[in-house]
């Protein structure tokens, strides 16, 4: 039987419930992000020092969020708040290019394959908006395909098709649509794959394979459950795209994280195009689309008019190709080899705790990342990924749980670590899952996959 902790007393003061108030008198449901946690109310922070967070009532939490994965150097990285520092008095953004976006570009081309060349945008919704619009431009099809769970920012294209498919009366696939009201017409050029599933991708998009633009690949997507590629999945899906001249689209705004150069090398996958953002900004608003020159001329060339027009009044701003530049030169390949080290560690001793209770925790993940499944088997699909609504409470409360004693836990997202961290930090979380799993008594039934 699951048994729910006692949660701390929180005084009726707590500057985080009165801030919460206030925001509920300016923003819809009272925040303005939905990926903020409100269980059972949002937690305001006040400052970053390193591997914690300081929130507005003074308690220290080791931060395993790391704004979804965008930190990989932890809070106040002094390399970067030095730099941008300087750059403030110069001024932030203009209209004209500035030497800092050469700077940033020539180190990302540098080190990811395949990127010979780069645009830059704010965010990472953007960069796959503007990734699956090259590769229309360049192919003249319109449809992609994506892979059920994964998720890949608000661009309609894009968000069809995150929370699976629903089959016709004939029984084919139709994306679900991001939201009510989303034009229906989108679901008809987008169609939902199952990641790892190699023969069914082969024998989808060898139907009427002339439509498709662009395959939207995560390597390793997060939110479908942290999930590694197989091998002969990459090998088939680069096959088959070759095969029929459909594009592959690697979105890395997440996983970029897993290597020096990325998880697409990683994992041996050639994309055509891919789409970076949040550790390449040093903390600061990013997005980027890099591919080959060949692809990449769909932007713009020497003697002609770009096929797909790009803009945006703060791409490629001073401040965050400064802090992305200077917060990528310090992610060497050692800093990756021993972020690896940890999460390795890490990921052992949770599944280790897990199997001593007897509980139904696995973990799964790769490099800094990590994600904790309130399931005993680590789940190898989006579908089995998914949560049933015990199992989301019981992921909840360990979340609150481990808030209680210091560490802030995503509860349905990539927890990821960050440079600053040492073996200390990594042996609280730890310790503390085990305390958590102590508390509880889960029967022989209740453990079995």
């Amino acid at each position: 039987m699951f048994i729910e902790p006692a949660d701390a007393e929180e005084p009726a003061s707590s500057q985080s419930i009165n801030l919460f108030r206030r925001g509920q008198t300016v923003f819809p449901g009272g925040v303005t992000r939905a990926t903020v946690d409100k269980e059972p109310h949002p937690v305001y922070m006040a400052r970053g020092e390193g591997a914690y967070l300081v929130d507005v009532d003074d308690a220290r939490l080791l931060d395993l969020n790391n704004n979804f994965t965008t930190l990989l150097h932890g809070h106040g990285f002094e390399p970067v708040l030095a730099a941008v520092g300087s750059l403030l008095s110069t001024g932030t953004c203009f209209s004209n290019p500035t030497r800092h976006e050469i700077a940033l570009a020539e180190l990302l081309t540098s080190r990811i394959p395949g990127a010979e060349r780069i645009r830059f945008v704010s965010t990472g919704t953007e960069a796959v908006m503007f990734a699956i619009k090259a590769a229309r431009a360049f192919t003249g099809r319109s449809a992609i395909a994506r892979f059920a769970g994964a998720y890949h920012g608000a661009y309609d294209w894009a968000e069809a098709g995150q929370n699976g498919f629903e089959a016709d009366p004939n029984g084919r696939r139709k994306a679900r649509l991001g939201y009510q009201g989303a034009p229906s017409a989108v679901a008809n050029d987008v169609l939902v794959l199952d990641f790892n599933d190699a023969d069914a991708l082969e024998e989808a998009l060898n139907v009427n394979a002339k439509r498709f633009a662009a395959v939207l690949i995560d390597p390793m997507p997060s939110r479908a459950g942290l999930i590694e590629p197989a091998p002969e999945f990459i090998d088939r899906l680069m096959t088959v795209a070759d095969r029929h001249g459909i594009l592959i689209i690697a979105d890395e705004v997440l996983n970029l994280r897993q290597s020096f150069a990325g998880a697409s090398a990683r994992y041996s996958l050639k994309p055509d195009l891919l789409v970076a953002g949040k550790i390449i900004g040093g903390g600061f608003p990013i997005g980027a689309i890099g591919g080959s020159a060949k692809v990449m001329s769909v932007f713009g060339g020497d003697k002609r008019s770009p096929m797909v027009s790009q803009g945006g009044t703060f791409s490629a701003n001073p401040v965050s190709m400064v802090a992305g530049r200077v917060a990528m030169e310090a992610a060497t390949t050692a800093v990756f080899e021993r972020l690896e080290q940890q999460g390795n560690r890490l990921r052992a001793q949770l599944t280790m705790i897990a199997r001593k209770h007897n509980a139904p925790f696995s973990v799964t993940g790769a490099a800094s990342l990590l994600r904790l499944h309130p399931k005993s088997e680590p789940p190898r699909s989006f579908a089995a990924a998914v949560q049933a609504p015990e199992e989301v409470a019981r992921m909840r409360v360990l979340c609150r749980f481990l808030r209680q004693e210091g560490i802030l836990m995503p509860h349905d997202a990539a927890a990821c670590l960050s440079t600053p961290m040492n073996e200390t930090d990594l042996d609280h979380v730890a310790d503390a899952f085990d305390r958590f799993l102590t508390q509880q008594s889960f029967s022989s039934q209740e453990a079995q996959p």
